[in-house]
């Protein structure tokens, strides 16, 4: 017997549970549908658990400060990974378990622990149970990509799926792919006593377009752990080891972290009998402002889509997918400013339009590094660049580019002045503490002011009102 609903969603991830809070508005005929391990990609394997992780591995390494500032015994501090490991776990639970007692927790019927596939337009078969629904939400992320080729070292193979249970850390790893999540585990592995060697087969890292800002970070970070860049990596056994060589580098580790992407969950959903076809990328054609998939009365939300692999982004998704999958017609809805953070130490932030291909006649840049900034002196911490873009014609601000001590809260700052339209002679008009990181953005707004045809008849920055 078939079960008949309005909705259903198929993953009960980030962009599932967001697309459930607008489906749950309009109707209460729709089921969640997941037969993987519950509790969101974010609680369980990635921003939660890895910024437990971050936040260990810097405090252990700001022991490193304590000399320069008088405070005596850092040589007697070590770190016992055992409990590190046990702490990440512990909070990485408490984050699971918020999930599920505000989701999967307060459902019954509504949710069906199985794997689903389509069988036809509208119909899908998850575990014995046939469901016809009106609409569906296709929200099931993603998973770790490992190559084909490497499985059979897989016993030394870690992914984000797997480092988060370790009980301790191995002596070596090398980090192959550099992308946020090579870089924040790399680094944080790094600083917790791991020898890390970091790969990538790109001559970037950190999905950085800009050049300036990444040479900083390849600058940067690479003072702490060795990183080759530039070509491709092949294994080998080595023993009880593998061999990891790239290029004329090579290297025997206990373990390999790869970090290389992720892949849409697409494959076991049987798309082809809904009538749905993938484009030679392997992905289905829809529209980012509505999430519809062209054509059919499916939508699609988060990770599995591979366009912005974030959870604010999976967040706006959901809510858009199930806001549409409700409603009369498809609505579209602008989306909001690129905006990424990778919680490295300094942080690397990009928002809005950031490129070094930019038009000289129509983008204005400035640059600022934060040696000589007196907070983050203080901090120890004054190292790293902050880039802005703007319009040269009417001094917009378009996009902004760093690494930068704190740079995740400068990020918030600039991501919500791009998204406002704000003019950089309206962000000088703004207040600005001393001292402050923030006081690094004074000299590179005026800088641009004054190279764009912005009309500035004000110059002390302040609103006349006579």
């Amino acid at each position: 017997m078939k079960k008949h609903v309005e909705v259903a969603i198929l993953g009960a991830g980030s962009a599932g549970l967001y697309a459930l809070g607008q489906v749950r508005k309009k109707t209460s005929n729709f089921v969640l549908i997941d037969g993987g391990e519950l509790g969101t990609t974010c609680a369980r394997v990635g921003c939660m658990p890895s910024k437990a992780m971050i936040q260990v591995a810097e405090d252990f390494h700001r022991r490193k400060m304590f000399n320069r500032e008088g405070i005596e015994g850092e040589e007697h501090l070590t770190i016992n990974t055992a409990d590190a490991m046990e702490h990440v776990q512990d909070l990485r639970d408490i984050f699971v378990d918020k999930v599920l007692s505000s989701s999967i927790d307060q459902m019954d019927d509504e949710f069906i622990d199985a794997h689903a596939r389509f069988t036809g337009p509208g119909l899908l078969q998850a575990g014995n149970q046939q469901i016809q629904a009106d609409r569906i939400i296709i929200a099931t992320g993603s998973s770790p990509v490992i190559p084909e080729v490497w499985r059979e070292f897989k016993e030394f193979i870690l992914t984000t799926d797997e480092i988060f249970e370790l009980e301790t850390l191995p002596e070596s790893v090398a980090v192959i792919g550099l992308g946020v999540i090579g870089l924040e585990l790399g680094q944080s592995l790094h600083r917790l006593g791991v020898k890390v060697t970091g790969i990538d087969q790109l001559k970037t890292i950190g999905r950085l377009d800009d050049t300036e800002v990444c040479n900083t970070a390849i600058e940067l970070l690479g003072k702490e752990f060795p990183l080759w860049l530039g070509a491709a990596a092949s294994i080998e056994s080595a023993g009880s080891q593998v061999r990891v060589t790239a290029g004329e580098n090579s290297v025997v580790v206990d373990k390999i972290l790869v970090s290389i992407g992720r892949r849409p969950n697409l494959a076991s959903l049987e798309l082809d009998k809904a009538g749905i076809q993938l484009n030679s990328q392997g992905m289905v054609e829809y529209d980012p402002q509505t999430m519809q998939i062209t054509g059919h009365p499916v939508y699609i939300a988060g990770d599995v889509n591979a366009d912005r692999p974030l959870l604010h982004e999976a967040g706006d998704e959901g809510r858009i997918a199930g806001f549409n999958a409700v409603a009369e017609l498809p609505v579209k809805f602008r989306r909001k400013t690129p905006f990424s953070i990778t919680f490295t130490d300094p942080n690397i932030v990009t928002a809005g339009q950031v490129s070094s291909n930019n038009n000289d006649d129509e983008v204005i840049t400035a640059s600022v590094k934060f040696g000589p900034l007196g907070r983050a002196l203080i901090m120890g911490k004054n190292k790293g660049i902050l880039k802005l873009f703007a319009s040269r014609q009417d001094g917009r601000l378009l996009g902004a580019s760093m690494i930068a001590p704190q740079g995740e809260h400068l990020g918030h700052l600039l991501a919500w002045a791009i998204e406002q339209n704000m003019t950089v002679l309206q962000m000088l008009r703004m207040p600005f503490y001393h001292p402050v990181i923030e006081e690094a953005l004074q000299p590179l707004l005026r800088e641009l002011l004054n190279a764009s045809e912005l009309d500035a008849d004000n110059p002390i920055e302040l609103d006349r009102i006579s």
